[in-house]
């Protein structure tokens, strides 16, 4: 069973099976940096919605999206072409980018990746682990997608916030500017939202906290 929503002014058409579109997902669209006519590729993208939030924002971009699984993928290029929008949707496996797309082929990468590792005892089901891309293993896709200069910008959790740091420094990605999410002002932190740049130079923005209505 399929379902729509608008996402804008494009609608936007999931099935059951795939992973819900969160808040998180429109935080990230929201958060990373564009520029007219950027290469932008959605590390992970299920049925496209990363992809139609940023060309909202951006109508020059061109976007690509790499999936894994098979369904998702295909309704991610009819979420594309239903829109009257170009682009192109791989079915591929994170992990071995290298086979199948070019060293710094894009300007930006962005991801809403799974936020647990395997076996954490964490919320969010098999879609929230890391069963088939650690953070470790996306950093590094990540990094060798991105031009020198490009941008990785991602959503994750605040309790793995030091490890996510030394990733992305480790695969060339130097962390440039944060964003913690919190549902009111006293709760906790419950996503934070980072952009890193490929061979940046060290410094780190830390915007405002974002505080979200309700709880």
């Amino acid at each position: 069973m399929r379902r729509a929503e608008q996402l804008g002014p494009f609608r936007y058409v999931q099935s059951e099976d795939c992973f819900p579109l969160g808040q998180d997902t429109l935080l990230l669209a929201g958060f990373a940096s564009l520029r007219p006519c950027w290469r932008v590729c959605d590390l992970g993208c299920g049925a496209g919605a990363l992809p139609l939030l940023l060309l909202g924002r951006e109508p020059s971009l061109r976007v690509t999206g790499i999936e894994l699984e098979a369904a998702d993928a295909e309704l991610a290029r009819r979420n594309l072409a239903e829109n009257g929008l170009a682009g192109e949707i791989m079915t591929g496996d994170l992990r071995r980018a290298k086979e199948y797309v070019p060293a710094g082929s894009f300007d930006l990468a962005v991801s809403n990746p799974p936020y647990f590792p395997v076996a954490a005892g964490a919320s969010g089901g098999r879609a929230r682990a890391e069963e088939c891309c650690t953070m470790a293993q996306l950093c590094a896709t990540a990094g060798w997608m991105v031009k020198n200069g490009g941008r990785f910008a991602l959503v994750h959790r605040p309790e793995r916030l030091a490890e996510l740091l030394a990733e992305l420094r480790a695969h060339g990605l130097e962390p440039k500017r944060m964003q913690l999410v919190q549902h009111g002002p006293e709760r906790p932190p419950s996503a934070v939202l980072l952009e890193a740049v490929r061979l940046g130079r060290p410094g780190l923005a830390v915007l405002p906290t974002k505080i979200m209505g309700g709880s």
